[in-house]
């Protein structure tokens, strides 16, 4: 009987995990408009809109963690250092500046590789054979995100530069979900999160202090121009501190690879985001780019590897 209640409290922890993390990747697949707002409308560099966000977000959960500062020895204070640099400055300047120099289809395609990237770290690192159906459906899910990418016209050129850019920002996300998964069971999601905000502020801010343009701070701040601030809040709250406390406890409950196939929907999250909001036409190719991802994500869920050497 306790093991049947057992069994039927894991079923609905992951059931509430999947829910989670589609939530997650609904806030991060809307966030572009809210930074196109602060970017574009409000003259805010790329660089100070990451930081200024996670300043903000690492405040807040400074409040409520305040009584452990420092994690419990070196290692792990450098591991998190680690994992904050690969999900926070090393990834966002590295796909930010890709975007100077190669096109935003081949920044979208490369970068939603980071899955694969994940599931090969995975395999390499802890010695697990997967089976075809996790390879199969990251295959069918990552050709509904070049669907996708096509859909809007962006042909794939090759760029070196940024298309190097892209794919480190891939990679870098896809160590941070490995390398995360070592410290999820020692410390809170919360201690975690606001660690990883610490030191991606601490590592990105030589490049806000040798931008050439001035800081644009007080843009948040003019009341008479409310939508800056309430875009700037809702990056804060639902994209930055929600999302990320929920994705690092969603990979607790579901394992890095499943939590990072979820990546996948991002591009899917933009397009209807762009349906409704800006009034964007979906076409044909964007439709099947719908259903193989959803697909990919269904079979890579449904036909997983045996985590018992994992785990």
């Amino acid at each position: 009987m306790a093991n049947l209640e057992r069994i039927s409290k894991t079923k609905y922890l992951k059931v509430l995990a999947h829910i989670a993390i589609l939530l997650t990747m609904c806030a991060w697949g809307t966030s572009f408009i809210s930074t196109k707002v602060l970017m574009v409308d409000g003259g805010l560099t790329p660089v100070e809109v990451y930081i200024y966000r996670f300043i903000m977000a690492y405040l807040l959960l400074l409040l409520l963690t305040f009584r452990q500062i420092r994690s419990n020895n070196w290692k792990d204070e450098l591991q998190l250092l680690l994992c904050g640099m690969c999900a926070g400055s090393l990834y966002f300047v590295t796909e930010n500046y890709a975007l100077k120099y190669t096109s935003t289809g081949n920044v979208s395609l490369l970068g939603s590789i980071s899955p694969i990237f994940t599931t090969i770290l995975v395999a390499i690192i802890y010695r697990i054979r997967m089976k075809p159906g996790v390879i199969l459906g990251s295959v069918i899910a990552f050709a509904g995100v070049a669907s996708i990418v096509f859909s809007h016209g962006e042909g794939i050129e090759i760029r070196p530069t940024g298309d190097i850019l892209a794919l480190s920002a891939s990679m870098s996300w896809a160590i941070y979900a490995v390398a995360i998964r070592r410290l999820s069971p020692i410390y809170s999601t919360l201690f975690i999160t606001r660690k990883l905000f610490f030191y991606g502020v601490i590592t990105a801010l030589p490049l806000l202090l040798i931008q050439d343009e001035p800081l644009h701070l007080s843009v948040l701040f003019n009341f008479s121009q409310p939508q800056f601030g309430m875009n700037f809040m809702f990056l804060v709250i639902f994209c930055s501190v929600c999302a990320y406390i929920i994705y690092n406890e969603g990979m607790k409950i579901l394992g890095s690879v499943t939590a990072s196939n979820y990546l996948y929907l991002q591009p899917l999250v933009t397009m209807v985001a762009g349906y409704f909001i800006f009034d964007e036409v979906i076409t044909p190719l964007g439709y099947l780019g719908c259903v193989l991802i959803i697909g990919g994500l269904v079979i890579s869920d449904k036909l997983q590897w045996d985590f018992k050497r994992y785990r």
